[in-house]
């Protein structure tokens, strides 16, 4: 029996040497709102890199950092956009955070230069997994009651596509993940999901993220990529529950969003 479960135990091992689970998270005012950061690092834990959104200041993705060398007895290494964006006295940061056994930031992509396009304009940052290297762009679409500037910033989500592939012409392999504030089933999406490049919604858009009072409530999280560049993603995705049935709970300590992933082939890269 004991021979079996360390043969098991191997066997994941290797697995998980070759491949990566990247995710996207909306922190829900990290750095200024009360976290329980000992439950929030066990949530960020599961996954090897992480993009952040409402990083409300520095300090915020310090302390996690701080919890999560600690929690897991690995070190973690974090990248934080060099200003934070918004409109008037809201302002966030994009952030990212990731195990520096495995992942390699490489550089910061910078931000999309479309101020007039976005509230908050994209940000995107290149890293190294294994062989895999790519560009992660995170993507806080702005929220209220005027849907028709929701979906004019995410109609335009081909044009961010376009600007941070055209960027490397060695590197193809840009993920575009984040709050979106709909649907990837939304008529807004298919201007990027028509794309030549064949991207996708890596996660099931029926899967809810957002948490309501007493159940889930939307499906506004999501992970989009190229099928013709990006062979790496293995077809695994979803969104980590940490609920436990408790929305309130987990609200008021972690986030009012599920972190959602995917994961990727990290033994080749195909560029």
């Amino acid at each position: 029996m004991k021979k079996t479960l360390a043969f098991l135990l191997l066997i994941c091992t290797l697995l998980g040497a070759n491949t990566a689970t990247i995710a996207s998270f909306n922190a829900l005012r990290l750095g200024k709102s009360r976290k329980d950061y000992r439950r929030m690092a066990k949530v960020v834990s599961h996954f090897d890199l992480v993009g952040l959104l409402e990083v409300m200041n520095r300090a915020g993705v310090e302390q996690l950092v701080r919890v999560l060398e600690k929690e897991s007895g690995e070190k973690w290494g974090y990248h934080l956009s060099p200003w934070s964006v918004g409109k008037g006295e809201y302002r966030e940061y994009y952030a990212y955070v990731y195990r520096k056994d495995k992942v390699r930031f490489l550089r910061e992509s910078g931000f999309y230069p479309g101020q007039s396009e976005y509230a908050r304009e994209p940000y995107g940052a290149d890293f190294k997994i294994g062989e895999f290297d790519f560009t992660f762009v995170l993507v806080h679409i702005i929220f209220g009651n005027d849907e028709s500037r929701r979906r004019s910033e995410i109609f335009r989500l081909s044009r961010v596509y376009e600007y941070f592939q055209g960027l490397d012409p060695e590197e193809q392999d840009v993920v575009i993940a984040g709050d979106f504030n709909f649907i990837a089933l939304d008529e807004a999406f298919e201007n990027l999901l028509g794309h030549k490049d064949r991207i996708i919604h890596a996660v099931d858009p029926l899967i809810k993220t957002t948490l309501g009072a007493e159940r889930m409530a939307n499906s506004y999280d999501n992970i989009f990529l190229s099928l013709s560049f990006t062979d790496e993603f293995t077809g695994k995705s979803g969104a980590l529950d940490f609920t436990g049935g408790d929305f309130k709970g987990a609200k008021e300590k972690i986030s009012d969003h599920l972190p959602v992933f995917i994961e990727v082939d990290i033994t080749a890269d195909d560029d």
